[in-house]
């Protein structure tokens, strides 16, 4: 058993080239071989979010606080909630982040493969995040 105290592991500052807005990760764990989950607790400022991005083995996100929204490649945006739990499949091009007048915080969990957890792509244009909101 390995216990981590809360506050061990610093919180940083998302990559510019991963996020638009601010955004805070805090991590949760990576996993020792041969384990692969990997989890980081995301904080979006309203209006922050991720890049495009893709998970080699999926990713699941749990909403804990705020309003946030999601969009798989070619599908609605979606409104997001704490207490909601979504489901991203391997190669799923996909983007989620704080609603334009809400910060949310989520649980990203993730498995790497061959040590890669997720794979980068271009912004989210303010059009593409301004898109009407379904469901």
């Amino acid at each position: 058993m390995e216990i981590t105290q809360n506050g061990a592991r610093p919180s940083g500052r998302g990559e510019a080239d991963y996020f638009t807005g601010h955004v805070r990760m805090e991590p949760v764990i990576t996993a020792p071989a041969p384990a692969r989950l990997r989890a980081v607790r995301v904080t979006f400022e309203p209006g922050a979010r991720t890049a495009w991005h893709t998970h080699p083995l999926g990713q699941t996100l749990l909403v804990l606080s705020g309003l946030g929204l999601a969009q798989s490649e070619g599908g609605p945006v979606r409104e997001i909630r704490p207490g909601d739990t979504i489901w991203f499949a391997p190669g799923e091009k996909h983007w989620h982040g704080a609603a334009p007048q809400n910060a949310m915080t989520h649980l990203a969990m993730q498995e790497a493969l061959d040590g890669s957890a997720v794979t980068w792509m271009e912004h989210v244009t303010d059009a593409d995040y301004g898109r009407p909101v379904e469901g």
